[in-house]
């Protein structure tokens, strides 16, 4: 009987590779028997990430890139075709936050930094469209591919401060519906578009806000465990089914679809 959660040799490209959570995705991928390929502007974190990958057994490959940059991005595609021929499947992990764009607990809507608030919906919103775009061409031309974005948690209920990330996310799901639908309606029900919106998950972007240095929590991150059924926050490895699920055939039914994993915040009402 045919293995629907086979990915074994699949073609996988992960931007912002080098990233708490796309590190940790492009690592479980290898371990499936995935070629990964890590794309990121960080090239000395890349190359390490590759080496060590590589040191156990794994296929990685590192790409230097801009997902801010479509012709960065067709030559990032133009190199991956040459060394494997093919794309199976995107994971637009490059995303991120800054205090600008972040409503300070003194301040309001006034104090916004709008340059800081505009840099972040470029990397969360273009960062996710330029490389969907470039990327998916490839798909077509295959009639096949899965595309995994990653939105949050936030694109659902616009959390109190971060107004420019979730702002920013709430596009990406918006994005990941119209994609899902323009590519299965006109080039072919191969072609796949989904997102994933972790819950609260601590990384670079939100480890001050959620934690003191002594490791308790602040008074935000006190709130956010209140309300999550669970009592604590995700950790990264809790993502990678949904990952791995989106990424195989045993989701090849599945299209335009949002999976939130955040340990019941969102369904939690008090």
């Amino acid at each position: 009987m045919t293995n629907l959660f086979d990915v074994k040799d699949k073609v996988v490209v992960i931007t912002g590779g080098c990233g708490i959570l796309g590190r940790g995705m492009a690592e479980y991928m290898c371990e499936q028997g995935c070629k990964v390929v890590i794309l990121d502007r960080m090239v000395e974190a890349g190359e390490s990430l590759v080496a060590d990958l590589k040191s156990k057994g794994f296929e990685a490959f590192f790409v230097t890139t801009d997902v801010l940059n479509k012709e960065v991005l067709e030559q990032n595609a133009a190199d991956i075709m040459a060394k494997y021929g093919r794309i199976d499947v995107l994971v637009n992990a490059a995303g991120g936050n800054m205090a600008g764009a972040t409503i300070g607990p003194d301040n309001t809507i006034f104090d916004l930094e709008v340059d800081a608030f505009r840099k972040v919906v470029d990397l969360n919103l273009f960062g996710t469209v330029l490389p969907t775009m470039v990327f998916s061409k490839i798909m077509v031309d295959q009639k096949q591919g899965s595309i995994i974005n990653i939105s949050s948690e936030s694109a659902l209920r616009p959390l109190t401060r971060v107004v420019g990330y979730s702002a920013s996310k709430a596009a990406v799901t918006n994005f990941t519906r119209y994609m899902a639908t323009e590519l299965a309606t006109k080039f072919g029900e191969g072609l796949r578009v989904n997102a994933m919106a972790p819950g609260f998950f601590l990384t670079e972007q939100n480890r001050t806000l959620m934690t003191n240095p002594d490791g308790s929590l602040t008074a935000r991150g006190e709130k956010i465990i209140a309300h999550t059924p669970f009592g604590r926050f995700g950790e990264p490895d809790e993502l990678y089914g949904t990952l791995h699920w989106l990424a195989s055939d045993a989701s090849k039914f599945v299209t335009g679809t949002l999976t939130v994993i955040d340990g019941g915040f969102d369904a939690f009402a008090i």
